[in-house]
C-alpha cells in the first residue's frame, strides 16, 4: 500500500516536472518513500525505546550512527515489515545488548574499540560503500565521495566511544557499528536477497 503510494507521487511528480531523467527519479522516489515510508518506522522505532526505558539512548545512537550507516550503506529488505525489523535490530538491539553488557574495565573497552576499528576499516575499504539495485550508486567520484565519509564519520564516532564518561554509550555503539558492518558483506546480500547497484545497472557515470 505504501510501495504503491509512493510510486504514484513520484509519477505525479515526473509527470509535472520537466527534465526528470531516471536517476532523478530514483532520487525523488527515494525522498518520497523516506516520508511515507521511513518515517513512520522510525518515529515508531523511538516510542518502543521509550516504552522500554531507552528512548533518550535510541534517539541519540540514531543520529549518531546514521551519517556512517548512510555512507557505508547496506541491504534493504523488499517489506516494509521486514525493514522495520530490521531497523528494531540495528537501533534497539545495541542498546539492549549494553544495558546488560557493559563492562567497567576500561582496557576491555579499548581492546573492543580496536577491534571494531580495525574490522570497520577493512569493510569500508573492501566493500563500502554498499548499494542496492533500487537505489544505486553509480558514478565513480560520488563511491570515493561516500567512502572517505564513511572514514571520517568512523573516525568521530571512535573518539566518542573512547572519551565519552558514558560507557553504556560507548558499548552502545560499538555495538552499533558491528551490526551496521554486518549489512555491508556480501553474505549479508545473499542472505537477503539483494543486488548491488553494478549488478543491475552496467552503464557507470563519471
Amino acid at each position: 500500500m505504501i510501495d504503491k503510494l509512493c510510486n504514484f507521487i513520484t509519477r505525479k511528480i515526473k509527470e509535472n516536472v520537466e527534465d526528470i531523467d531516471e536517476e532523478k527519479e530514483l532520487v525523488i522516489n527515494f525522498g518520497v518513500n523516506l516520508i511515507f515510508g521511513e518515517l513512520p518506522k522510525i518515529i515508531l522505532l523511538f516510542i518502543i525505546g521509550f516504552v522500554f526505558g531507552v528512548g533518550l539512548y535510541t534517539i541519540v545512537f540514531f543520529f549518531l550512527l546514521a551519517p556512517y550507516r548512510s555512507f557505508t550503506g547496506g541491504f534493504h529488505l523488499k517489506t516494509h515489515l521486514g525493514c522495520m525489523v530490521t531497523t528494531s535490530i540495528l537501533y534497539l538491539g545495541p542498546v539492549f545488548l549494553a544495558k546488560y553488557i557493559t563492562i567497567s574495565q576500561n582496557y576491555i573497552l579499548y581492546i573492543m574499540a580496536s577491534i571494531i576499528a580495525i574490522f570497520s576499516i577493512f569493510v569500508i575499504y573492501k566493500y563500502a560503500p554498499a548499494d542496492t539495485e533500487n537505489i544505486p550508486i553509480l558514478s565513480k567520484k560520488e563511491r570515493k565521495s561516500k567512502k572517505i565519509k564513511a572514514y571520517i564519520s568512523l573516525a568521530i564516532l571512535l573518539v566518542i566511544i573512547l572519551f565519552l564518561p558514558n560507557k553504556m554509550f560507548s558499548y552502545i555503539l560499538i555495538y552499533g557499528i558491528f551490526l551496521q558492518n554486518l549489512t555491508v558483506l556480501p553474505i549479508a546480500y545473499k542472505l537477503t536477497n539483494n543486488k548491488h547497484g553494478y549488478e543491475v545497472y552496467t552503464e557507470e557515470t563519471v
